[in-house]
């Protein structure tokens, strides 16, 4: 009986601990609905304020709302625009410096009250440097301040006192995110520009594409189909790829011959034989643009090593080669 009880209390009390979560969940969900309100003339105006800016997008918080403003920045350095978290209170003692007029000024505060803002905001009156508010307080110094304001809808925040930000805070996070989606595509900020400035970690790999890393040039392992095979093993002992790709008179890659089938085919007339006598014919080719990764799961699947690159799937012409240790590195490293 007394393990039954417990049993109960234990299972009302983690039924209890859901309900709670599933709230916080909803309520949260029903703020981000209303983000929507905020895309309005302001918004338009904002963005494309934002994308013609010379300088660096500096934004400013102070509390959790920092801690917002700080993601934000970051989001929108990585998305193609200079940006730079400053907290409020530094700027009060000398980070001030760092704005130029050529940059431009977010600041985010759910009341727009905040004492600390207060310097930031009068030294851009000053410099006339072009400022973004964040509010959900339309008749609040900053808001009535800046160049922009963005009104955030009031929402429930949902703690269970209704103080503390949470939904507010989430809501002042997405519409970071809207700015900068919306920033990088008006930008045409495209997959290629992100990779140039994410080039290291797991995400730099993904993005990395087999004209990166190819061997090209006077290191390609290339023989005319008509040479004899004792020129092809010097050949394949010279460029140490244990593949030799085979061309026409052309130029265009016609076979592949590897070091597998110079062991099968060794024997007293083998040195005379042709290229073309040897080679398989109609090797796989990729196009520089391919994902490293893809080119890597190509040979994995296939269990090749080597793999010939052309600009024209049609033309065939040998550009480059990718080893399969080429990859292996790059993703041990």
């Amino acid at each position: 009986m007394i393990f039954s009880h417990i049993h109960h209390k234990n299972m009302k009390s983690s039924s209890s601990i859901i309900k709670s979560a599933l709230d916080v969940l909803n309520i949260e969900i029903s703020g981000i609905k209303l983000v929507k309100r905020t895309f309005d003339s302001n918004f338009v105006a904002a963005i494309k304020e934002l994308s013609k800016t010379k300088g660096r997008v500096i934004i400013t918080g102070i509390g959790k709302s920092g801690h917002i403003a700080n993601k934000i920045a970051s989001t929108m350095s990585s998305t193609g625009t200079a940006a730079q978290f400053c907290h409020s209170n530094e700027m009060s003692h000398g980070d001030l410096g760092i704005l130029s007029s050529k940059d431009i000024l977010i600041i985010i505060s759910n009341s727009g009250n905040s004492s600390e803002l207060k310097d930031a905001i009068s030294f851009s009156k000053k410099n006339k440097i072009k400022t973004i508010g964040i509010s959900s307080n339309n008749k609040s110094e900053l808001m009535q301040s800046v160049h922009y304001p963005l009104l955030l809808p009031i929402a429930k925040e949902a703690c269970a006192v209704g103080k503390a930000p949470t939904t507010s805070t989430t809501m002042t996070l997405v519409l970071g995110d809207a700015i900068c989606v919306a920033l990088m595509k008006l930008k045409k900020f495209k997959i290629e520009d992100y990779r140039k400035i994410h080039p290291g970690g797991t995400l730099g790999l993904s993005l990395m594409k087999v004209k990166d890393i190819m061997h090209t040039k006077s290191k390609l392992p290339l023989v005319n189909e008509n040479v004899k095979m004792k020129n092809v093993i010097i050949e394949m002992t010279k460029k140490s790829f244990g593949h030799v790709g085979v061309i026409d008179r052309g130029k265009k890659i016609v076979g592949i011959i590897t070091d597998g089938d110079l062991r099968r085919g060794l024997n007293a007339k083998f040195l005379d034989k042709q290229a073309k006598d040897i080679m398989t014919k109609n090797p796989k080719i990729i196009l520089d643009e391919m994902l490293l990764l893809d080119a890597l799961s190509i040979m994995t699947k296939n269990k090749i090593t080597c793999l010939f690159i052309s600009k024209n799937n049609s033309i065939k012409k040998p550009i480059g080669i990718i080893h399969i240790h080429d990859c292996l590195r790059l993703i041990q490293n």
